[in-house]
């Protein structure tokens, strides 16, 4: 599984690169059937946002996870940036499992 990582109006330091690393790179082992079919690239951007002066600074997260055959999208908010790219990993687990299952059922078909 390739990472890709996208920072906007955010500084990408290294302790949040090894955290991110570490939240989305075990979501490999749920895709090692589909890595003999080609590459599997998670393109991850991180922006800071207001969206009221008051309200202080709003952290997004989203994930773009690319399967033969399909992409998988999770977004997450939050105010804090490491609370958001939890809630990505959490989203993209729950896709990854749906996938699988359709995957799954679409193969017992075609035996």
């Amino acid at each position: 599984m390739k990472l890709d990582i996208v920072g906007k109006n955010l500084d990408l330091t290294p302790s949040l690169k090894i955290y991110i690393e570490s939240k989305l790179l075990p979501l490999a082992k749920f895709l090692k059937r589909f890595e003999g079919e080609g590459e599997v690239l998670v393109r991850l951007e991180l922006a800071r946002i207001t969206r009221h002066h008051k309200r202080g600074d709003v952290f997004w997260a989203a994930a773009d996870l690319k399967l033969p055959g399909k992409i998988l999208r999770a977004e997450a908010e939050s105010g804090d940036i490491r609370a958001a790219i939890d809630g990505v990993k959490d989203e993209l687990r729950s896709e990854i499992e749906k996938y699988k299952t359709r995957f799954a059922e679409l193969r017992c078909q075609a035996d």
